[in-house]
């Protein structure tokens, strides 16, 4: 029986992350020209902050960046699963943030997802 749960963890494991693996980084890119650049960009500060290197990061971490209280307490680190919760729904993700946006479609969420997972630090 052990086996067998552990067979079902891993296979749910794998298939979560598989989701993430699988987004479309090209048509993320035009997600995020579309959708992002209004307040964000890759290597600036705007009215969101840069994004280059996001996934990784400590949320509320970039410098020179004035972040919301809640964002600088919080101890999130970016990654797959934390991104696509805070593009669902920033504030029920981490209430009191500032961003005002959220990207109901799974799919948008995860080709965003591929796009800045290739936005490394230089």
């Amino acid at each position: 029986m052990k086996t067998i749960c552990y067979f079902f963890s891993v296979a749910t494991f794998l298939g979560s992350s598989l989701a993430y693996a699988s987004g479309d980084a090209m048509n993320g890119k035009q997600l995020y020209s579309s959708r992002c650049m209004a307040c964000h960009s890759i290597d600036e500060n705007l009215a969101g902050p840069a994004h280059r290197g996001v996934v990784g990061r400590k949320a509320g971490s970039v410098s020179g960046f004035d972040y919301s209280p809640a964002l600088k307490k919080s101890k999130v680190i970016w990654n797959e699963k934390t991104i696509d919760q805070w593009l669902t729904n920033p504030e029920k993700f981490i209430p009191g943030q500032n961003m005002g946006v959220s990207i109901s479609d799974a799919k948008e969420r995860e080709d965003l997802i591929a796009y800045l997972k290739t936005q490394t630090k230089r």
